[in-house]
């Protein structure tokens, strides 16, 4: 995913206006005479850092005349103490973006780091790692830039560029529910139809029904492991979600699935400590 100034500055301005209001109080008082300084951000623990395009329209959205020298760039695996920023400029207006800028950085460099390290317990297994709707609201495109960032991907957006079928919508139409919503996608030549399921009987249902992604919900790895032998020749690819943790992750992805989602991705990742320092 391609993150754009275009799309990331409305969340940009939306941040620095919760934070500096009607203005900085504290620096606007201390600096009547205002100062150049040099300032330094500083990872205080390794990571994969995200957000440095953020960082940088942060400061310009403050003050335009700050210069901004990137040390890093997204990606990057960065080890603890590491300088990843150096700001010149307005020593109150450096001060009034602070706490914004590291917010973000913390925020998105802890979603790539977790993205990444849950890649990691399942490398040798072909698994790939997606991301999910449970985002923080007005976040979800940084979230998900973030989960690129750090290896895994993204199936869709929101409600708008994708079709999954899920247990509440099956609920509502009852009888025949799977393959009757599943045949009203294809009969509108809709790709790439997902359906959610919670047992093998749906599993199979769903494979019948033509399905291209089957999401297994909650499964227990038994099952899992039938629904891999069920489409086994078959290109419908299996997609497991619901409780992902780091203790059975790569079992699951052993157990035959394609894709693996998880929504603490986004919803859950730790921030990583970032400091500012004159």
């Amino acid at each position: 995913m391609k993150l754009t100034k275009e799309k990331a500055f409305p969340m940009i301005i939306s941040a620095l206006k919760e934070d500096i209001g009607s203005g900085d109080i504290t620096s606007s008082i201390l600096f009547e005479k205002d100062v150049s300084v040099l300032a330094h951000i500083t990872t205080k623990e390794e990571c994969v850092l995200a957000g440095m395009d953020i960082a940088k329209w942060i400061f310009d959205a403050v003050d335009e005349k700050i210069l901004f020298t990137a040390l890093c760039k997204d990606g990057d695996k960065i080890k603890k103490g590491k300088r990843i920023i150096s700001v010149k400029g307005s020593a109150k207006n450096i001060l009034s973006a602070e706490r914004t800028v590291l917010n973000f950085l913390g925020h998105l460099s802890g979603v790539a780091t977790l993205t990444a390290e849950f890649i990691g317990e399942v490398k040798s297994t072909g698994a790939k790692i997606y991301d999910t709707r449970k985002t923080i609201p007005g976040l979800r495109e940084l979230e998900k830039y973030a989960v690129n960032i750090g290896g895994g991907f993204s199936y869709r957006i929101g409600l708008w560029d994708g079709v999954m079928i899920k247990d509440n919508h099956l609920e509502a139409i009852r009888v025949n529910a799977i393959r009757e919503s599943i045949g009203m996608f294809q009969n509108r030549g809709y790709k790439n139809i997902e359906v959610e399921v919670d047992n093998i009987a749906e599993f199979k249902d769903a494979l019948e029904a033509g399905a291209d992604i089957i999401m297994l919900d909650n499964m227990k790895i038994e099952d899992i492991k039938k629904a891999a032998k069920l489409r086994k020749g078959l290109k419908v690819i299996l997609e497991a979600s619901g409780g992902i943790s780091m203790e059975n992750i790569k079992k699951i992805a052993k157990a035959g699935v394609d894709r693996i989602s998880i929504g603490r991705l986004t919803h859950s990742a730790p921030s990583i400590d970032f400091s500012l320092e004159i």
